[in-house]
C-alpha cells in the first residue's frame, strides 16, 4: 500500500463485513484527514500520490482497530456535530445526526428570544448545550449528567468552543434534590437513554461493544422511565411559557406523547427526522 488509493482499497476490502460501502468511505475520509490532513476534496486530486511509511503504519493500525468494531470517532477522539468538532471518548455517546435535528429545531424556534434559560439533561459530550450556546448567544445554560467522566469531556468541549455552561453531576431520577432555589427554565431538553433490550439485535456491534451502555439502554419493564421523571421535573421547573424537548424512541412515540398529555402538557407534537421516523417531541406546559 503505497498510495492513498491503495489505502482506500484496503479499507473497502477489510471492512466490508461490518459496513456498507458508503459507511466505509465516510470512515476512510475521517481517517485520512486525521492522519494525513487530507480532506475529501483534495483526496480526489491526490489519491494516486505516495504516502509516507509513518502514515501507512498509522492507517494500518487504525484499520486493525476498525476491524474489531471500534468506532472511528474513538480512534480520532473527535466527532463532528452541528458544524463543530467535539472531543469524545469511551465514556460518552458519539453525537448522532438525529440529535443535530433536535438542536436545529431549538435554535430555529428560539433564535429571536433573549436571555433564555436552558437545561440539558443527560448531556454526554455537551453537544446539545454547547451547540445551542454558539447560536443563542445570551442564553444561560445548565447541563447535567450522572457520569463524572462524561462531564469532564463536556467541560473540555465547552472550554474548546468558548461557551459558558454550568455543569452539574446529578441523577435526574433524584431530581427533587436539584435546584432548591426553585430555578426556572424556558427550555428543558433531553436525549435520554431510550433503547430497549429487544432492539439490541438490530444494532451495530461497534455501538454495543464500545459505547456507554448507561447512555443507551433502559429496562424493558420501564422504557419511558426517563421521560416520566424529566417531565415531572419540567412540571416544577419549566416556565409557564416554556418548552420541553425530547429525542425519543421511534417505536414508542405515541406512548411518550400520551405520557406527556396525561401529565397535563399541551401542544404535544411528534416530529419526524430526516429519515421520516418519529424522533422528537416538543410540548408546552400550558
Amino acid at each position: 500500500m503505497n498510495t492513498w488509493r491503495d489505502i482506500e482499497r484496503a479499507f473497502l476490502d477489510e471492512l466490508s463485513n461490518l459496513y456498507d460501502s458508503a459507511e466505509i468511505n465516510a470512515i476512510f475520509y475521517i481517517a485520512i484527514e486525521h492522519i494525513g490532513h487530507l480532506k475529501k476534496g483534495n483526496y480526489l486530486i491526490e489519491k494516486n500520490n505516495s504516502i509516507t511509511p509513518d502514515q501507512q503504519q498509522q492507517l494500518i493500525e487504525m484499520l486493525d482497530q476498525l476491524k474489531k468494531g471500534r468506532p472511528i470517532q474513538h480512534l480520532t477522539n473527535t466527532a463532528h456535530f452541528y458544524g463543530i468538532e467535539f472531543n469524545v471518548d469511551k465514556h460518552t455517546l458519539i453525537p448522532r445526526p438525529e440529535t443535530e435535528e433536535l438542536v436545529d429545531l431549538i435554535v430555529k424556534t428560539h433564535r429571536t428570544q433573549r436571555n433564555l434559560h436552558l437545561i440539558d439533561i443527560g448531556t454526554g459530550t455537551g453537544c446539545i448545550p454547547i451547540s445551542v450556546a454558539k447560536h443563542l448567544k445570551d442564553a444561560q445554560i445548565w447541563a447535567i449528567d450522572i457520569s463524572s467522566e462524561a462531564l469532564e469531556i463536556a467541560k473540555k468541549n465547552a472550554e474548546k468552543h468558548a461557551v459558558t455552561i454550568q455543569f452539574i453531576l446529578a441523577d435526574i431520577l433524584e431530581w427533587e434534590f436539584l435546584f432548591t432555589n426553585d430555578e426556572r427554565f424556558d427550555i428543558i431538553v433531553s436525549n435520554p437513554p431510550y433503547i430497549t433490550p429487544a432492539e439490541k439485535k438490530d444494532m451495530h456491534q461497534n455501538v454495543l461493544a464500545f459505547e456507554p451502555q448507561l447512555a443507551l439502554f433502559v429496562e424493558s419493564s420501564a422504557p419511558l422511565i426517563f421521560y416520566d421523571y424529566i417531565s415531572d421535573f419540567a412540571l416544577k421547573h419549566l416556565e409557564k411559557t416554556g418548552t420541553l424537548y425530547f429525542e425519543i424512541n421511534q417505536y414508542l412515540s405515541n406512548e411518550t406523547a400520551s405520557l406527556l398529555c396525561k401529565k397535563g402538557f399541551t401542544q404535544v407534537q411528534i416530529l419526524k427526522d430526516i429519515n421520516g421516523v418519529d424522533r422528537m417531541i416538543s410540548a408546552k406546559k400550558l
